[in-house]
């Protein structure tokens, strides 16, 4: 079992102001362990990251909305994003792991604890190659609660599941720019896939990750090319998150002041991005409503 390093404690305040009501689109609490125990037979165990780690995060951020993803190291008992929920006053909703064995009142029981959808977790190191058959079951579940699934892909997956993707019928969201490497360029088959998915009605794709795609290192700028196509392609369909408190980052852990400056980056005009922080994550996620 891997055993995660802890995040960079020392978060740098960012270069811009984040407007009122950005949004961590995708972060993670885990833990207190004592609490909120983690899941027999995972395969990484991160440090406690609670909520109130993640309060102090957002304060030096700057941001005030998160949506908590649910980890394959709590697998589907999805406690810890619950609580984390409902200590937020509203300013943070969730995405949850589930099984088939959920039924239509477990469903219900999420929805009213601020869960918003669905996610698979397909990358080879946490767990297997995907099951479109499982996700097409969970997802005729939740369609008539308006949730979304959140798939995250190895890039290959990508090509050989694009019918799949485009099929589902409910809106999809590909974490962390669907996991391709740097290293093939922008014009690799996954992700010339990927735009062309992302311009579809019901499809969003989040920029962040950096530090996992990247092939040249800190301060990961060779994702900005594919950060910026992504959101020249679709605008309105593209979420950003930190990735806190990154599990199962091999090498240099990233400073997350240093990743939201990378948004900057990608997205250099103040209405553009903020349509990333605000509009976009309130609009799927149903923060104003």
């Amino acid at each position: 079992m891997n055993f995660c390093q802890g995040p960079d404690p020392d978060t740098k305040t960012p270069s811009f102001v984040a407007p009122p009501n950005a949004c961590d689109a995708h972060c993670h609490v885990f833990g207190p362990a004592k609490k909120f125990p983690f899941a027999e037979g995972r395969t990484y165990t991160p440090p406690d990251s609670p909520f109130e780690a993640l309060q102090k995060l957002q304060g030096v951020l700057g941001l005030e909305r998160a949506v908590i993803v649910q980890a394959t190291c709590h697998s589907t008992d999805n406690s810890a994003t619950l609580d984390a929920i409902a200590r937020s006053n509203g300013r943070y909703r969730g995405v949850a792991i589930v099984d088939d064995s959920f039924s239509e009142r477990d469903f219900e029981n999420l929805h009213a604890g601020g869960i918003r959808g669905v996610r698979f977790s397909y990358a080879r190191h946490i767990g297997g190659a995907p099951d479109f058959s499982q996700v097409k079951r969970v997802a005729a579940k939740i369609a008539p609660l308006g949730w979304h699934v959140v798939l995250y892909l190895e890039a290959e997956d990508v090509v050989e599941n694009a019918q799949s993707l485009a099929a589902l019928p409910l809106p999809v969201v590909i974490d962390h720019m669907g996991r391709v490497a740097t290293a093939d360029g922008i014009d690799q088959k996954p992700f010339r896939l990927l735009l062309d998915l992302v311009k579809g009605e019901d499809f969003w794709v989040k920029v962040c990750g950096a530090e996992r795609i990247s092939s040249a290192g800190p301060p990961y700028t060779d994702a900005a090319p594919f950060a910026q196509a992504l959101i020249e392609a679709a605008p309105d369909h593209i979420l950003w998150g930190t990735d806190w408190p990154h599990p199962n980052i091999t090498g240099q852990m990233p400073n997350d002041g240093a990743l939201m400056d990378l948004l900057a980056r990608y997205a250099p005009d103040d209405t553009v991005r903020n349509r990333i922080l605000v509009d976009n994550p309130a609009r799927l996620y149903g923060f104003d409503s």
